[in-house]
């Protein structure tokens, strides 16, 4: 649950370009001139000021503020989640006050309605496939064989965010889904 949670808090916080919590700051951009090979991430250079240049994960303000009058509007049959919309502020356009259940909730359901059609492809097919594995881990029955496939799966979405988020992104808490289905395959479901 932990995992997901930070999980989630680090993709939300990335994509919405939360000031202070985003992984996607000026030390990411210089570290992608550094390390990676990605020409359209460069810091701009304008006279006396840098520009760092907006990501193809984080959303513009105007979809941003589409998400979170979305999720502001959502409504729940009684015992599913809490009120979400009491956990929207809109005046701010943060989230607050999030339990457990519902960072589950947003990772596993939210996610892929809210960012359907406002990420291209590519980013959004990697994103849900670490939902799915996140849905699949935490299921109440699993199988050897579907286990196996669990941990090869979850190595590919791996490479594939490290393809999509800065080096920054990923510190040990994106790589313990990696150990999830050992963890799944000696100790049972979890």
């Amino acid at each position: 649950m932990h995992i997901e949670k930070n999980m989630f808090e680090n993709i939300f916080n990335t994509v919405m370009d939360m000031k202070g919590k985003t992984k996607d700051n000026m030390k990411a951009i210089m570290d992608i001139t550094l390390f990676c090979n990605r020409k359209n991430m460069k810091l701009v250079f304008n006279g006396l000021r840098v520009a760092k240049p907006r990501a193809s994960f984080v959303l513009e303000i105007n979809a941003q503020q589409l998400v979170y009058q979305w999720l502001k509007s959502l409504y729940f049959s009684n015992g599913h989640a809490s009120n979400i919309s009491r956990l929207i502020n809109l005046e701010e356009y943060k989230l607050h006050r999030i339990k457990s259940h519902n960072y589950h909730l947003f990772m596993q359901i939210l996610i892929p309605l809210a960012y359907h059609d406002l990420w291209p492809k590519s980013i959004w097919d990697a994103l849900t496939e670490i939902i799915h594995f996140f849905w699949d881990i935490s299921s109440n029955k699993l199988q050897t064989n579907h286990i196996e496939r669990l941990k090869m799966n979850i190595i590919e979405t791996i490479c594939k965010l490290e393809m999509i988020f800065p080096p920054s992104f990923f510190d040990w808490m994106e790589h313990l889904p990696i150990y999830l289905p050992y963890k799944a395959k000696v100790g049972g479901p979890i």
